[in-house]
């Protein structure tokens, strides 16, 4: 069993556990749940922003600790002052040290908010709309084509955003018209192996209405550059920003030497 598997058959577990505690309809009850969505697509397709997703997480399974004492308060607050398109929250527990509550401190700011975790059940998008989050991350290594077509249809009842994450040519077949944005991870969720070459291998594969974000292993200004001149949109960074002591210092850091760049050229 590989560590995708191992998180599946945690998070089904976990899902249950939730389920039993909280009803869909108490859900449906949260203050949360009926306020006004914001569109992670159109944020990313505005020419005036970075395009940047940033992303807080306490630890990965590849990784260990990244950082256990930056607050999600204050480093998502600084991920929006200094021009991220959106954010990305971990909400699994286990394996990333992430929690629910982490998406209601996010959504002091008011940008588009992802929730990241291992998505499953129509359950947890219920979860993702009462407790902040605009757009649900589904994941083609852990879903068949199918699943991918029903949960984005039910997001799409929630008015929830959906980025359909992809590896390799074979998930292609998973893309479906309630896919808003196709994003491409070169980390093998299976080893835990980068390979930014993914995302060049398969952006001219994705279709020209799904904006393309690229995933994971993005560590330089430079590289963004490149993935943005090739057509991306988007570009999905966590550990970059989350190792470094202070994470709002070193996005905003990465910011000024992004917008530097540009202007040269």
């Amino acid at each position: 069993m590989n560590i995708l598997d191992t998180i599946i058959a945690e998070k089904k577990i976990e899902v249950a556990e939730r389920r039993a505690i909280r009803s869909v309809e108490d859900l449906q009850k949260m203050p949360l749940f009926n306020r006004p969505m914001l569109s992670l697509k159109q944020s990313l397709l505005d020419p005036s922003k970075t395009g940047i997703i940033a992303e807080y997480k306490r630890k990965s399974p590849s990784k260990g600790i990244i950082n256990a004492s930056a607050t999600v308060e204050a480093v998502t607050a600084a991920y929006t002052a200094n021009g991220a398109s959106g954010l990305s929250v971990l909400t699994d527990d286990p394996f990333f040290g992430g929690k629910l509550e982490d998406l209601v401190a996010a959504r002091a700011n008011e940008i588009p908010i992802l929730r990241k975790d291992f998505m499953i059940s129509e359950y947890q998008l219920a979860e993702a709309r009462a407790f902040g989050a605009d757009v649900i991350l589904l994941i083609a290594a852990c879903l068949s084509p199918i699943e991918v077509r029903q949960l984005a249809g039910k997001a799409k009842e929630l008015e929830l955003e959906v980025l359909l994450e992809i590896h390799n040519e074979a998930e292609l077949e998973h893309i479906c018209p309630e896919v808003d944005l196709v994003g491409i991870n070169n980390r093998n969720l299976k080893d835990f192996e980068v390979d930014i070459n993914k995302s060049m291998q398969l952006l001219n594969m994705l279709p020209a209405n799904k904006p393309a974000v690229a995933e994971s292993g993005i560590h330089s200004v430079d590289t963004i550059v490149t993935l943005q001149k090739a057509g991306f949109k988007g570009f999905l960074i966590g550990e970059r920003f989350m190792k470094a002591s202070d994470p709002s210092i070193a996005f905003a850091d990465f910011v000024t030497q992004l917008k530097a760049k540009q202007d040269a050229g």
